[in-house]
């Protein structure tokens, strides 16, 4: 913190010499403001008003109230447990808003998963609280492309804005970094409400280290810290103070029960031919697989008008693509099967009739049920998830434990949608999972007061680092902007840009495609990063094409 200190005054007064104290910075609109921006959007929108605890809106609001009052509690550690469609997103920003304003606090910093989150709730919250006030921070944003964003360029170096939404690999691995252009921004988290949005998203290796730096930033840095999920992880054994966070959702088990819409049925083990039969016969149906070469196969097995396959196997443009024209076909009530990863569980507002889901985490399969009869328009019995298990093995990269304790909770007669179920779930995980919880040590970087902090950043990484990435210059401004990293060289610009057409692929997919010829280095300068020269692996449906043979090209 003292480090992150020292960095951005030496920055910003550098800035301000050269610029003759012209920076066009912009720190957006106060606290204060912002929440009466909040409080008058709600009365415009009738969003306090509605006192129908009948109806879905009705306890929408009941929920939003609760929090809204629970904001001048003293800063502490929080949760917010919302069922899928409770409306954690606006009732987190209440709460946020007026307990920062209460307490004299600096800025709201959202952490969340994944990216397509990100860019929902953002413009949630540009659309509430104007669009110089909310600075998104992540590899999928670019501040440089026009003069008029300079202002959020600047703010992204350091944080300076009073709303930040980033990405759990942003936020943690710049609390671990030990370079000063991620440090900068670190003085600008204490004396925030940080709020962890699918917060059961930490991943389990890394869970001992992360919960540490919450802790930290709570006891140590006047930060209050928000725990929101419909699936809350049981994390208080992890914290060395004995923290009890206070529930922000208001008569919980009741709420849950209320916005139950699906009805649970375990199917037992099936083959892909039985999967694809079943799915065959329906309408409007997600379902979503624990590979990305199962989901290529179950799609091309049934492939067809209205069937659609989504998975990382696609670069992010072409999902968003992909994405707008399955819920144009839910909207109209044409056919539309989906085949899917877990990518869709959370932050992806789909409503399907039906929704099949392998065996996965308890909160995995949970969060798939979301998608299903998501607007209530249906009956529960109308609404079903089915749970089944897959013939033969599969490779299923740190997920495999998860699933073994969601079987032996099945076995034992447990219901998905019990609470007691998901808590259950957790302790059991986190109990199996107790010796892999700081897989590369980081803590013992920090023992004994001997701060090793080089040591920490090069150990702690959120995302494991054995994958290749690739780039995909399918589309006009994909085969430009590869020419300007061919002709400029490396610059962070340019690879936040590339981020949209690329995917990353394992080291034993990369060993195959690049045995057979498909791949080729982009640049000297860029270690892991590769430009596919096979097109025809790439498809429209699918994505790259998982199916792929080792050394077909060894012998041309």
């Amino acid at each position: 913190m003292i480090y992150s200190c020292l960095v951005d005054a030496d920055f910003l007064d550098t800035e301000a010499f050269m610029k003759q104290g012209k920076t066009e910075r912009d720190p957006g609109m106060r606290i204060e403001e912002l929440y009466r921006k909040l409080d008058k959007y709600l009365e415009n929108e009738g969003w306090l008003e509605n006192k129908k605890n009948d109806t879905i809106d009705g306890r929408r609001s009941e929920i939003l109230r609760h929090c809204i009052h629970m904001g001048t509690q003293k800063k502490g550690m929080f949760r917010l447990t919302v069922p899928t469609g409770g409306g954690k997103t606006i009732a987190s920003l209440a709460f946020a808003l007026r307990h920062a304003a209460a307490h004299q606090m600096k800025r709201i910093i959202y952490v969340i998963p994944y990216t397509n989150i990100i860019e929902q709730n953002a413009q949630v919250f540009r659309e509430i609280l104007g669009e110089e006030n909310v600075l998104e921070s992540h590899c999928n944003i670019d501040y440089t492309s026009s003069e008029e964003l300079r202002p959020m360029q600047l703010a992204s170096e350091n944080w300076d804005k009073p709303v930040v939404v980033t990405t759990n690999v942003q936020f943690f691995e710049s609390l671990f970094a030990s370079k000063s252009s991620k440090c900068r921004k670190l003085h600008n988290i204490a004396n925030s409400v940080i709020i962890f949005d699918e917060a059961q998203m930490i991943p389990p290796e890394h869970l001992k280290p992360c919960l540490a730096v919450i802790e930290e930033l709570a006891a140590q840095y006047s930060s209050s810290v928000v725990l929101c999920t419909a699936t809350q992880p049981t994390f208080q054994n992890f914290f060395q103070r004995n923290w009890e966070p206070v529930e922000l959702c208001p008569c919980m088990e009741e709420q849950f029960r209320f916005f139950k819409r699906t009805r649970f049925e375990d199917i037992g083990t099936v083959t892909e031919e039985e999967l694809e039969e079943k799915l065959l016969k329906e309408t409007q149906a997600l379902c979503i697989v624990n590979t990305k070469k199962r989901a290529q196969r179950v799609y091309n097995a049934i492939k067809g008008d209205g069937v659609f396959h989504l998975s990382t196997t696609m670069y992010p443009k072409h999902r968003k693509r992909v994405l707008e024209q399955i819920r144009k076909r839910l909207e109209d009530g044409k056919k539309c099967i989906l085949i899917s990863t877990s990518l869709v569980e959370a932050g992806v507002d789909l409503d399907f009739r039906s929704v099949y889901r392998q065996l996965a985490g308890m909160d995995s399969m949970i969060q798939a049920a979301g998608r299903g009869n998501r607007n209530g328009d249906r009956s529960i019995e109308e609404s079903p998830v089915y749970i089944f298990g897959m013939e033969g093995k599969e490779f299923v990269p740190g997920q495999q434990m998860q699933i073994d304790t969601s079987k032996a909770l099945l076995l034992d007669g447990y219901q998905p949608e019990d609470l007691a179920t998901v808590d259950q779930y957790f302790q059991m995980l986190y109990q199996l999972k107790q010796d892999e919880m700081d897989k590369d040590g980081v803590m013992r970087c920090f023992e004994n007061q001997n701060y090793q902090f080089a040591s920490a950043a090069k150990k702690f990484h959120l995302i494991e680092e054995n994958t290749v990435t690739v780039f995909v210059k399918r589309e006009q401004e994909a085969a430009k902007l590869l020419g300007q990293i061919r002709n400029q060289g490396y610059s962070r610009t340019l690879m936040r840009q590339a981020g949209q057409y690329c995917i990353n692929i394992y080291d034993r997919d990369f060993e195959k495609l690049n045995g057979q010829g498909a791949l080729r280095p982009v640049s000297g300068d860029i270690e892991d990063f590769y430009e596919l020269v096979s097109e025809e692996l790439y498809t429209e449906e699918m994505g790259l094409k998982m199916d792929i043979e080792e050394g077909i090209g060894v012998f041309w």
